[in-house]
């Protein structure tokens, strides 16, 4: 994670973010407290943090960063320059603590967990917006597992994990309408017990969350149908006050990156 020391709105790159809009830089903190309280604290997560850098506010949401798997940084290659900055920053701090780095050709897109998601051993890809759909193939050889691309079609749902959260190898949360026809498929086939949520909870970023064992972090102000759909499952829901990241098109799952 990264604190949000210079997180604010300093350009649009999607639609949640207006200069007109600007983040309470306090409540901003105090949210962002809370998350990394309730990850160390209560659910007992190890959290390392990576120190935020003047300029680059989006820095904050670390996900976007690259995927880990085994030791290996597969690096990010962000398709807007106003984010490519992040890049030196992210692999210095990986090389720094004995990560292998792999890096993308510079013509590839690649925005990380943002738009790689695992569901059980296969890894979805999620591409139109922000990562090419080629770079499939590149993760599969490099992963050595199947990769499955689906196209999203929403421009508000522009990550993968903005419209879809794994809550195992078999389940998930999702919005259906955030893809395409054939990527509706896909993920039916593999998925045998998927949660189908409503546009409203979709745009309180409900499948942009954390799923640690049998816990689930989701921001506040979802809907009780879906929570007690989450609770008949098992699942126990907490819910953070993310306000402010909403500005800027982010949410819980946003601000973590799996080293594991």
């Amino acid at each position: 994670m990264c604190r949000p020391t210079h997180y604010t709105i300093a350009y649009e790159i999607n639609p949640w973010m207006r200069l007109t809009r600007q983040t309470a830089h306090d409540a901003a903190r105090r949210q962002w407290q809370q998350l990394y309280r309730l990850l160390t604290h209560r659910l007992r997560a190890r959290v390392r943090l990576i120190r935020p850098v003047r300029g680059l506010p989006d820095l904050v949401f670390t996900a976007n960063a690259g995927l880990v798997a085994d030791g290996v940084l597969i690096r990010s290659n962000f398709r807007f320059p106003e984010r490519q900055g992040e890049e030196a920053v992210v692999e210095g701090y990986f090389q720094r603590h004995g990560y292998q780095i792999v890096r993308l050709p510079r013509r590839v897109n690649f925005e990380g967990e943002g738009d790689a998601v695992w569901i059980g051993s296969t890894l979805l890809l999620g591409f139109r917006f922000r990562s090419d759909a080629t770079v499939h193939e590149r993760l599969g050889r490099l992963l050595r597992c199947e990769v499955l691309p689906v196209e999203l079609r929403d421009q508000r749902f522009y990550h993968l994990d903005t419209c879809f959260c794994p809550l195992g190898p078999t389940s998930a949360v999702w919005y259906p309408r955030a893809f395409d026809r054939y990527g509706c498929r896909v993920i039916a086939s593999r998925v045998p017990d998927t949660i189908a949520v409503s546009e409203a909870d979709a745009l309180r970023f409900c499948c942009n969350s954390l799923v640690i064992g049998r816990d689930v972090v989701m921001p506040a102000g979802v809907s009780n149908s879906l929570t007690r759909r989450l609770g008949r499952r098992g699942w126990v829901v907490h819910e953070v006050e993310l306000s402010e990241f909403l500005k800027a098109g982010g949410a819980a799952k946003c601000l973590v990156l799996r080293l594991t």
